[in-house]
């Protein structure tokens, strides 16, 4: 079943073309990487399939539903973790889960949890902003999955995650439908068994079990 089929998205900054005319179909449980250089529109695309952007142009529907017309009846459906980690700074790990956890209308029992999963238990109680970069983004990844939805979309997830990044974002992806945009084409190759290519802003077609050729 496609859960997430987009038809000639098409976006505009002013007199800048960000991305033009892309198709996709995805079906229940794909993991798929999106790659391409910096200003190949990966962001844009991105923001727009979580819905963050409305499209200049173009057509979104996720789980059979119009993705911006229905967009508060996707609420619960999507995660999604930007280039900002969206975190409230004053707040510690914990606190900041919990404030999303009251916002999602989840049980504040899924903090412990959730924490575990992002390796940040012995972090619960610091601030976010005394956390390294790294930890900060395991913090937005579990803020994410706090509802657990079933379609995640994550923008270089792996930014400053360290070692066992891939290990831990194999976990959280199971059992999902993934869109992940990344430059590292080894964690791409890992974790999806799909790929679309970006180049300014147009896509190059899909491809499986992409090789890196070194």
């Amino acid at each position: 079943m496609s859960i997430l089929v987009a038809d000639g998205l098409t976006h505009w900054f002013g007199r800048e073309l960000a991305l033009e005319g892309v198709d996709l179909v995805l079906d229940t449980g794909e993991h798929m990487a999106v790659l391409g250089d910096n200003g190949a529109g990966k962001t844009t695309l991105l923001r727009i399939l979580a819905t963050a952007l409305r499209p200049t142009a173009g057509w979104l529907q996720l789980a059979g539903l119009d993705a911006f017309r229905e967009r508060r009846r996707l609420r619960h459906y999507l995660g999604y973790v930007a280039h900002s980690p969206g975190l409230y700074p004053a707040l510690t790990a914990a606190e900041n889960l919990e404030f999303f956890c009251d916002l999602h209308d989840v049980s504040r029992s899924r903090v412990a949890e959730v924490l575990e999963t992002v390796g940040l238990t012995q972090a619960a109680d610091r601030r976010a902003d005394r956390l390294s970069r790294g930890m900060q983004q395991r913090l937005a990844i579990g803020r994410a999955i706090l509802h657990e939805p079933k379609l995640l979309f994550f923008d270089e997830p792996d930014a400053s995650l360290g070692a066992d990044a891939g290990d831990m974002l194999m976990r959280i992806m199971e059992g999902r439908t993934v869109v992940l945009a990344t430059h590292d084409h080894a964690l791409a190759n890992r974790l999806c068994a799909r790929t679309l290519i970006l180049r300014h802003g147009r896509s190059l077609g899909t491809a499986t079990h992409l090789r890196v050729v070194k």
